[in-house]
């Protein structure tokens, strides 16, 4: 038992969402700067290849899904304080969500930048907007190809705040928009 509780300790000192008890709770950020924070994230949807000629000609029953999913993932990100427990609501200058078809992968990669003036970063409203964008694909192409699979969401870039500049290795040049 006394092992237990040590490691709830040495977990909440590592784990800001933890209390000293290791408790759930929100962080207080009201005592750090307000500073410009900027986060990137990406991910990808694979489909099979006539689905994504059907989404990239316009040719589906539901709409012209690029501008769906788009706008989808920008509302979404404005939207992430809702969804996810413990994070704060922001004020969003920007939300951009892009995609771009992988013709080798028969999938569309999709990226999206959030930033902000705050006390906290955006990272989480950057993956929750490509998530959503992601998501909002699959709903409008489901009808041709059920077996569509979301994933490799994952944060890219983020600037700003205490923790500074985090530059995922690896990560491929994104195409121009």
């Amino acid at each position: 038992m006394a092992k237990n509780k040590k490691n709830r300790t040495d977990a909440a000192a590592r784990l800001t969402h933890l209390d000293s008890r290791g408790k759930i709770r929100m962080v207080d950020v009201g005592e750090k700067p307000v500073t410009r924070r900027e986060a990137v994230a990406r991910g990808r949807i694979t489909m099979a290849p006539a689905t994504l000629d059907a989404i990239l000609r316009g040719g589906l029953k539901k709409g012209e899904a690029l501008a769906a999913a788009r706008i989808a993932g920008i509302m979404a990100a404005k939207h992430t304080h809702e969804l996810i427990p413990l994070c704060h609501q922001l004020p969003l200058e920007v939300v951009e969500v892009t995609l771009h078809p992988n013709r080798s992968r028969t999938a569309l990669e999709i990226e999206a930048r959030a930033a902000t003036q705050a006390r906290t970063g955006v990272e989480m409203e950057a993956m929750v907007a490509v998530s959503v964008a992601a998501l909002t694909i699959y709903d409008m192409a489901k009808a041709i190809d059920r077996a569509m699979e979301i994933g490799a969401i994952r944060l890219v870039a983020k600037r700003g705040g205490r923790s500074g500049e985090f530059l995922r290795p690896g990560e491929s040049a994104w195409p121009e928009k």
